[in-house]
């Protein structure tokens, strides 16, 4: 039995390899994970992204993004250890739930954790930043009080992973791209993406993204700030124009977010 708790993963880490028993590699995917005391979150983004050079909001998107976009992955949750293997519990997904468990039991092979899939035979091989003192990291669950959504941040020194949830639940036992497919009409598939997971680092206050599932929000601020015993965000709505989202702080782990 691996000797790992979840404490031991703390901190920032990217994906150089998933391997299937088949031969098939992929080492071109961008994969970033941040996980805290409890509470994670996580991003891949794949190769032979377009331009999207001038799209400035959920309404510009047209069906060349789609397509890209909706081959992306995403989720965040909660990290749980039972007997010899990790499970990740999703509560923000991009891609529609699957049907079984994310799973796998995790050991350490000189400086590389690898990964090693329970229900899909897979290995994945991930590297670790630098972790950051406790004082420099926290991990947030959030609600918004005005439509329920929910909303997951972590930080761990200048970096952080905010992961929102879109409006509506998509279908189980699809991909996002079947989705895509039978949404009907442009304005519905564009809802259907609607889920930010985004990746940035945070300089002299300003919290600046980097990567998002929502490629507009790139070079752009989170927005947070803190505001009694909730926090806010900055995001234009789905026509582009600059809104601040109110939320709710449902628990926190490690430094109270006024300390930010």
């Amino acid at each position: 039995m691996t000797g790992l708790s979840v404490a031991d993963l703390r901190g920032l880490w990217f994906r150089s390899l998933i391997s299937w028993p088949d031969g098939r590699r992929d080492e071109t995917t961008f994969v970033a994970w941040l996980q805290g005391p409890n509470l994670y979150a996580d991003l891949r983004q794949p190769a032979g992204r377009p331009d999207f050079s001038g799209i400035e909001c959920l309404r510009d998107l047209a069906p060349r993004h789609l397509a890209w976009l909706a081959r992306q992955e995403g989720f965040a949750g909660i990290l749980e250890r039972r007997s010899e293997h990790f499970i990740w519990q999703r509560m923000i997904d991009f891609q529609p739930a699957g049907p079984l468990p994310d799973a796998a039991r995790l050991r350490f092979d000189g400086g590389i954790l690898i990964e090693e899939g329970q229900h899909l035979p897979y290995v994945e091989h991930w590297h670790r930043r630098r972790r950051s003192a406790e004082d420099r990291r926290t991990a947030l669950r959030l609600g918004a009080p005005d439509d329920g959504r929910e909303a997951i941040l972590l930080r761990d020194g200048d970096w952080f992973l905010f992961a929102r949830d879109r409006a509506h639940c998509l279908p189980d036992g699809r991909s996002l791209a079947e989705c895509l497919a039978a949404a009907g009409d442009l304005r519905k598939a564009q809802d259907m993406v609607d889920c930010e997971i985004s990746l940035g680092r945070v300089g002299e206050g300003i919290w600046t993204i980097s990567r998002s599932t929502l490629p507009f929000r790139e070079g752009r601020s989170l927005g947070f700030a803190t505001t009694g015993k909730g926090v806010t965000t900055a995001e234009p709505d789905a026509r582009g124009r600059p809104t601040t989202r109110r939320w709710n702080v449902v628990s926190a782990e490690g430094i109270w977010p006024s300390r930010l």
